[in-house]
Formats: C-alpha cells, sequence, structure tokens
C-alpha cells in the first residue's frame, strides 16, 4: 500500500520558513503604520518584489507543486504577518489566476509580466466582476461588451465594484456579458490594458479592515480593447454561446472558475488572521496575571484557548484538502472548495474575537494587534462569495438539486 503522510516535503517547509520569516521581519513591523494611513504599502511590495515573494516565478512554483499545497502554506504565512500588506502582495494574483485560467498561451506571455511590472517599479493588477447589483449574484451582471466588427474592438460600459486595487492597477481583467439572454452563460473576461482610455476609479473607498490593500469602485465609459484582450480568443467564446444556446452543458463562466480556484487560497489566508490572533491571545494568558497566577491557569480561559486551535487545524485540513483536489482536477463534488473557505472565513471570526475578549479591555485598544486582526478578519465571510453563498455551492452539491 501507498505510505500516507501529512508531513511537508523539505520544499514546502522551506517555502513556509521563508514567508514567514519575510511576514515577521518586514510585514509585522510594518503592519500599524499602513493600517493607519489607508495607503498601499509600495516599498514592502517592491521588498517583496526583491526577495523573489512578488511576480510571476513565485506563483508559478506554488502552482507547480502537484500537492497544491505551496499556495495555501504561503499565503497562511504571509497573512499571519498582516492582512492588508498580504493582500496587496497577493491581490495581484486573483487577476494572474483569470488570465492564466482562460487566456491562450500568448495572452498569458503578453499580459501576465505586465500584471507583477518589475523589481524597480512594481506594479499591480485589479480582477473587476462584483458591481453594485451583482455581488453575489454573479448571472445579474450589467457591464457590457459589444464587439465592433470594424475596428475589431470590443466596447466596455458598466461599473465595478469593491475592486482590489481598482484604479492602481496597471492590468485590469473585467467579466462583462456579451450576450445578456443566457444570465452568467453569456459572460466573459476581458482586459484592459495600462492606459487605455474610459476607465476609472473616481474614489478610494474606506474599509473596517485590509486598510493597507487599495479597493475601489471603477466604472467603464466606452473603453475600447483590441480584439486580442477577450481572454480565449473570439473562437473559443463563439464556441461556448453556441453550446449555451442550444441547451447544451457549459464547462461555466469566467468569474466562477476564477473564484473556483482561488477559494482554498482565501481560506489559507483568513487562517493566517485566527493563527496569530490565536498565538497573540496564548503568549498574553501565560504572561497576564490576575488573582496571583496566569489566567491560562482559569478552565475558562484554557477552554477557549484550546477550541481556537482546534477550529485553526481543522479549517487548516478542510483547506489542504481542497488545495490537492483542485491542483489534481479531482472534482469538488461536495463544494469542497466552498467547505475550505467557509470554514476557514468563520474560524478567523471567531478565534479573533475570542483573542480580543481574553485581552480584556487591552483587546479593545490599538496598542495590541488584536483589534486589526479582529476587523481584517470579517472580510473574510464576505468577499469571494459570502458564507450563505458557500452553503449554497454546497448545499447544491450534496444535493444535486437547485436550492435558492
Amino acid at each position: 500500500m501507498a505510505e500516507f503522510s501529512l508531513d511537508l516535503n523539505e520544499e514546502q517547509r522551506d517555502l513556509r520558513d521563508w514567508v514567514h520569516g519575510f511576514a515577521a521581519e518586514v510585514v509585522r513591523p510594518a503592519a500599524a503604520e499602513w493600517d493607519e494611513r489607508e495607503d498601499t504599502p509600495w516599498p514592502v511590495i517592491q521588498e517583496a518584489a526583491k526577495v523573489g515573494l512578488y511576480g510571476f516565478e513565485f506563483l508559478a512554483t506554488c502552482w507547480a507543486d502537484p500537492t497544491g499545497l505551496s499556495l495555501p502554506i504561503a499565503s497562511e504565512e504571509l497573512f499571519w504577518g498582516d492582512a492588508g500588506i498580504g493582500l496587496s502582495i497577493f491581490g495581484t494574483s486573483l487577476a494572474v489566476a483569470a488570465i492564466y485560467g482562460a487566456g491562450t498561451p500568448d495572452q498569458m506571455v503578453e499580459w501576465v509580466p505586465q500584471c507583477f511590472g518589475d523589481v524597480d517599479s512594481p506594479a499591480v493588477a485589479a480582477f473587476c466582476t462584483s458591481e453594485p447589483e451583482a455581488g453575489s449574484d454573479v448571472g445579474a451582471m450589467r457591464t457590457r461588451a459589444v464587439y465592433d466588427e470594424a475596428t475589431d474592438e470590443w466596447v466596455l460600459n458598466g461599473q465595478k465594484a469593491y475592486a482590489t486595487n481598482g484604479g492602481i492597477a496597471g492590468v485590469h481583467v473585467v467579466t462583462a456579458s456579451v450576450d445578456p439572454t443566457l444570465g452568467s452563460r453569456g459572460q466573459a473576461a476581458f482586459v484592459v490594458p495600462p492606459g487605455i482610455p474610459g476607465l476609472a476609479a473616481t474614489r478610494k473607498l474606506r474599509k473596517l479592515g485590509l486598510r493597507a490593500s487599495h479597493t475601489a469602485d471603477v466604472f467603464l465609459d466606452d473603453v475600447r480593447v483590441p480584439g486580442r484582450c477577450l481572454l480565449g480568443g473570439r473562437d473559443a467564446l463563439d464556441e461556448r454561446l453556441d453550446r449555451a444556446r442550444s441547451g447544451k452543458r457549459a464547462s461555466g463562466q469566467a468569474a466562477m472558475r476564477t473564484f473556483e480556484l482561488s477559494r482554498p487560497t482565501v481560506g489559507a489566508q483568513a487562517l493566517g488572521v485566527a493563527r496569530a490572533a490565536y498565538e497573540y491571545a496564548l503568549d498574553y494568558a501565560k504572561d497576564r496575571v490576575q488573582f496571583g497566577r496566569p489566567i491560562i491557569e482559569n478552565q475558562a480561559v484554557a477552554f477557549a484557548l484550546a477550541d481556537m486551535r482546534m477550529e485553526i487545524d481543522a479549517a487548516r485540513l478542510l483547506v489542504w484538502r481542497a488545495s490537492w483536489m483542485g491542483r489534481n482536477n479531482r472534482p469538488f463534488t461536495a463544494g469542497e472548495g466552498s467547505m475550505s473557505k467557509l470554514k476557514a472565513g468563520e474560524v478567523a471570526v471567531s478565534v479573533t474575537e475570542k483573542a480580543v475578549q481574553l485581552l480584556g479591555g487591552a483587546g479593545f485598544l490599538r496598542d495590541h494587534p488584536v483589534e486589526r486582526w479582529y476587523r481584517d478578519a470579517k472580510i473574510y465571510t464576505i468577499f469571494e462569495g459570502t458564507s450563505e453563498i458557500q452553503r449554497l455551492v454546497i448545499s447544491r452539491a450534496i444535493s444535486g438539486m437547485q436550492i435558492r
């Protein structure tokens, strides 16, 4: 029988330790400042690029891992340092995943390097899919893309909401409806290259958490992109639309394919936040003396910490399973990708809340980082599919029915 092991191999351990070191030495010392400034931490992004943590080569190395664990391992460690800075560094990967998942080899060669820029002048990219009236309901998308045969251009019009790196990105990847009668099956993804007229982000959004990560609404007003900017190409789109119009089953639409690839990694980010809060609360409970003894000697405190550790470890196993399944083309027959993101996101919220509670009044102060982690954690039950949407995906998968 084949040997079963959950031990990380040498490369994975080296990766974990390397990213953890960067998070401890570079990210954490800068976290409070950039959270307070609510600004993109370009110096930290540049430092990540210099050491090789920011760029397609790093992502490609992680994606090449046959176990699928390298990217969630790296994500957990980086976001253990800080979620806002972590998303500033890893936020570009969502746009890259869209290009990688839907684009042709030529499109990958052309656009992926532009997503990152270079070491001396790093750039970021944005994946724009949510809309004011089409967040969880991706099928209600109103952004339109119309083909102009005379110029071989696609003309994009609409509004995107909550776009990470929106407006400050060089490359924007935008999902749009090309045939509204087909709902989500009539959508496609487009690259909007740097400097194209008509794309604007009029204001940066101010957020509860992840304040070091730029978020904005993106407006598209007659944005004209060359035909080659349609990810996957025109022939593939026409074939997919013909299948949809004839009632044949399609493989899915552009935004959801990207989300399916990314959900376990997003779960790993949430794990990093939860683990940071748990470790801080554990150390605090060992050092904090009340009534003549460390508070961890009280069952209520010790049991809370035991639950926090148990939930983190349980969520990590779900994340690792889904990551392995995705990398090895195992179908998510029970919504395993959604399970991992759902569990990890809700664990992050509960663990950070417990950490604040265990620190008492100190936990409510900015003198301690648990209040920042508490604010950061909440987004993981909301973005890239709310907890309710994850439960819907899982329930449909296990029942085979269109539960609404």
